[in-house]
């Protein structure tokens, strides 16, 4: 059977993060979205499981697999699954003599290389990857050239791409080869423009947390879905002040500062994956660019959000005529569409085509598109 996966979310307890990602809301969120498995996040907190226990078998048949992330002593972060919370007990168990942080925050920082969180977390039967790995700040490749200089002899099970990534960028890394890639949402909030924003479906022998690992271990991706990478907030190198973008010969030439205003100029995914990508393009599971229905409603309204009152009804009558915004998106007829919305139709029949204009993002600076 097949399942689309959001695998990194995270809690109330993390920093920035709304006070509405409680469990209740994040099972209707999965429904409204044609979500079907969702990552806890922030598993190694105890309150958050607490949270979570009530809801872990739920009516709507969403699959909970306890997730988590944390960043180590090189300010890289881990993406953690694993098949019960009394893992995460036992990881924090190990942790705790290098973190002062694992019960205050959702995703605690701690004091040890990745070499030696991925031994503790497999040896407690988890799976590890990297967390957004190509982002310029606390990512493997901002510090790292190669997965054994971050990891050492310890293997990853997985890579988690994001927002500014699609599997292009890894295709072509020799390190990556035969390493699943996963694209999640990485959501602050359960608000459906940034919840599962990006996600994966699996090939699943079954609806349990169990099969989501076998899934995500052996590679039964049969396709990641999300932005165009140009729409993430550090695709292209740019000045993380008034975020002019620049060459990376420009950039170099200007020893990374701004000339316009000497803020610090950051490497930007495109040009950061080009520079690791030395083997050939290995063949990947399809990746669907689409962009959130919310969004794509306040664009073709000209409106300043997605979550104004004028949006928000657009995409209520659009789950209440097909169930969920990911059948909206990827599946249904464009006419039955434009029988709701003829605007929002023609727009996702020109996404779904390639008839997009993209102005990208970075230095922080989300990119947007235009049809």
């Amino acid at each position: 059977m097949l399942a689309n996966a959001d695998l990194h979310i995270h809690s109330p307890y993390s920093i920035a993060v709304s006070r509405s990602m409680v469990p209740e809301h994040l099972i209707t969120a999965c429904v409204t979205k044609g979500i079907s498995v969702l990552g806890t996040g922030d598993a190694l907190h105890p309150a958050w499981q607490q949270a979570w226990r009530p809801c872990m078998e739920n009516d709507a048949g969403i699959v909970v697999v306890p997730t988590a992330e944390v960043e180590d002593q090189s300010r890289v972060h881990h993406l953690i699954l694993a098949e019960d919370f009394s893992v995460f007990d036992e990881i924090r168990e190990r942790f705790a003599a290098h973190s002062r942080s694992l019960v205050s925050v959702g995703r605690p920082h701690v004091y040890l290389s990745g070499e030696a969180i991925a031994k503790i977390v497999h040896d407690t039967g988890g799976l590890i990857g990297p967390a957004h790995a190509f982002t310029p700040w606390t990512a493997m490749y901002a510090y790292f050239d190669s997965v054994s200089a971050c990891y050492g002899s310890e293997p990853i099970d997985l890579l988690e791409l994001g927002l500014s990534a699609d599997s292009r960028y890894g295709a072509g890394i020799k390190d990556l080869y035969g390493i699943p890639f996963l694209s999640n949402s990485d959501a602050h909030s359960p608000a459906p423009e940034k919840f599962a924003r990006e996600f994966n479906r699996l090939k699943l022998s079954s609806l349990t947390v169990r099969a989501v690992l076998d899934a995500v271990k052996n590679g039964r991706i049969v396709m990641n879905a999300g932005f165009f990478p140009e729409e993430g907030k550090y695709n292209r190198t740019a000045c993380v002040r008034c975020f002019t973008q620049f060459t990376l010969k420009e950039a170099i030439r200007h020893a990374w500062r701004c000339p316009n205003d000497g803020g610090i100029i950051k490497k930007g995914v495109c040009d950061r994956a080009r520079e690791l990508s030395t083997g050939d393009i290995r063949p990947r599971p399809p990746y669907l660019h689409m962009v959130p229905l919310g969004q794509i409603i306040q664009t073709v309204e000209g409106v300043s959000a997605p979550h104004t009152k004028k949006c928000r009804a657009v995409y209520d009558a659009f789950i209440a005529a097909f169930e969920n915004e990911i059948t909206v998106l990827t599946s249904t007829p464009v006419a039955e569409i434009r029988a709701v919305h003829p605007k929002v139709a023609d727009a996702i029949d020109a996404l779904r085509n390639g008839r997009v204009t993209l102005h990208a993002g970075g230095g922080g600076k989300y990119g947007t598109f235009s049809t």
